[in-house]
């Protein structure tokens, strides 16, 4: 059932682009509300005032916060976002919890009293909503740092006339990531051991802010069709699996978007030179000239792009297992990222060995990561798991066609190629396999050779939709859910 009016949302996220950025939360935190605005609802965003965000956003009011036995003051900051969709123009006013104490750090994350930063977070989130007179018809909660806000409303808010009837959507980004803290950290929002069971948010002894928001919500959603399906497995579901097969029928998935005005190869400042999907031939220039800002010979070879964080995740070990094989090809290979110091060691000696066909760049350059996608033929992203993924929906955006393990939002959006129909905007494989790895990637060597099959396959790509205003309208489907929800649990009560 679909409400007939607009509606009133809040988007809670830890960090949101262009204001604060360490991953992909902070793009969806960025681009979802202006979508969800252009479509003609009141969509407000919050989160954390760092340190490195500038001072000049406009300062409202200041107000107490309870956490635990202290009481603390968020002083509350605002800025904008600019929305646009064709004629149509929307603001998006962006709120910044403000506290010297918890949030006035060279870095967002990482630090000793991590539960009680963001239980505070949390807590002057639902306090500052009267005192901005804004009553949402939902709360869309994002990853751990959000999940208390669920469980604040219910346990301790749903008495008040004010808070009754605002629901709770919670999206995870990433089921690894769960903000697990011992027992005690309870106490930081007030509420008695009678929360603390199994049932509720203890988690194997802790208090898991990723639980509080798993089984407080009136719906959840993740980032993907295929990652919903996956996180209810034991393989996948992070010792979280139970609680998530528990709830599949208010479990759903949403495939993240992505800003297709900034990525879009026809008017991209950062790339060499602009092109389209009717101008395909100007996009080799773009290869030649990353060949020559990265010191590799200028032929016309395929070149692979991987632009990526060098963690586990992101099936580098089945890289490791096959560089050999795989650079016996005549290719070359351009890795742009960061992170644990074994893989980037582990590419430096790829360079090392074959430097006339391995180009490693460690670290992070945005520019240089635009040139990659529209440099590259080919895009890598053989990952062990991935909820969602970014980097094959832009390497689609620009024509460079995907290699990838079908799992999670990489199984949604990448189809794979079948040379008798034609169909396809990618290549892809099931087992997490070095053997099966090196075969698709072969195999995508393979149709490249074929210059028509291979423009045929670069058109598809970059004809497929995943703007942010597919996913909004998905997103207002579940809001509307929730809200029903709410409503009828609210009349039990």
């Amino acid at each position: 059932m679909m409400l007939d009016r607009n509606l009133k949302i809040l988007l809670v996220a830890a960090e949101v682009t262009p204001f604060a950025k360490t991953g992909g939360l902070a793009d969806v935190a960025g681009s979802l509300p202006k979508a969800l605005a252009t479509l003609g609802n009141d969509v407000r965003v919050v989160m954390p005032k760092y340190r490195p965000i500038s001072d000049t956003i406009r300062t409202l009011f200041d107000f107490p916060v309870q956490v635990g036995q202290r009481r603390e003051t968020a002083v509350l900051r605002e800025s904008m976002l600019e929305a646009q969709m064709g004629d149509i123009r929307r603001t998006v006013p962006v709120y910044f919890i403000d506290n010297y104490h918890y949030f006035d750090r060279d870095n967002m994350y990482g630090y000793w009293d991590e539960a009680e930063r963001f239980a505070f977070f949390c807590r002057a989130v639902l306090e500052m909503l009267p005192r901005l007179n804004f009553q949402p018809d939902v709360i869309h909660c994002n990853d751990w740092q959000t999940g208390p806000i669920c469980m604040l409303l219910r346990e301790k808010y749903s008495r008040d006339p004010f808070y009754s009837r605002i629901a709770t959507v919670y999206t995870v980004h990433n089921l690894r990531y769960q903000g697990n803290f011992p027992r005690e950290v309870l106490s930081l929002f007030n509420l008695g051991m009678e929360v603390f069971t199994p049932e509720k948010v203890e988690f194997y002894g802790s208090f898991s802010f990723m639980k509080a928001g798993l089984v407080y919500a009136d719906v959840i959603t993740t980032v993907s069709s295929r990652y919903a399906q996956e996180v209810q497995t034991p393989e996948f579901g992070e010792r979280m699996d139970g609680i998530l097969r528990k709830r599949s029928h208010d479990l759903f998935g949403i495939v993240n978007g992505i800003n297709i005005h900034e990525f879009n190869p026809k008017t991209d400042p950062r790339i060499y030179r602009n092109y389209d999907i009717n101008n395909l031939a100007d996009k080799k220039d773009n290869k030649f000239a990353l060949q020559r800002e990265l010191g590799l010979p200028e032929r016309d070879v395929p070149v692979i792009g991987m632009v990526t964080r060098l963690v586990d995740q992101k099936g580098l070990d089945l890289l490791d297992e096959i560089k050999d094989e795989l650079l016996q090809e005549d290719i070359q290979l351009v890795v742009l990222g960061t992170g644990d110091p074994h893989y980037e060691d582990m590419l430096r000696r790829m360079k090392e060995k074959y430097p006339d066909k391995v180009a490693v760049n460690i670290g992070f350059n945005g520019i240089l990561a635009q040139r990659i996608y529209a440099g590259s033929d080919m895009f890598l992203m053989p990952s062990r798991f991935e909820p969602c993924g970014l980097g094959q929906l832009i390497s689609l955006r620009y024509g460079t066609i995907p290699i990838v393990r079908a799992t999670g939002g990489l199984a949604d959006t990448v189809v794979d190629y079948n040379p008798e129909t034609g169909m396809g905007n990618g290549f892809s494989f099931d087992h997490y396999s070095a053997f099966e790895l090196l075969h698709t990637i072969r195999r995508a060597l393979s149709t490249y050779r074929d210059r028509e099959r291979w423009e045929k396959l670069m058109r598809a790509a970059m004809e497929a939709d995943f703007s942010w205003n597919r996913s909004a309208a998905e997103y207002l489907e579940v809001f509307d859910r929730a809200i029903m929800k709410r409503r009828e649990w609210a009349q039990i009560a």
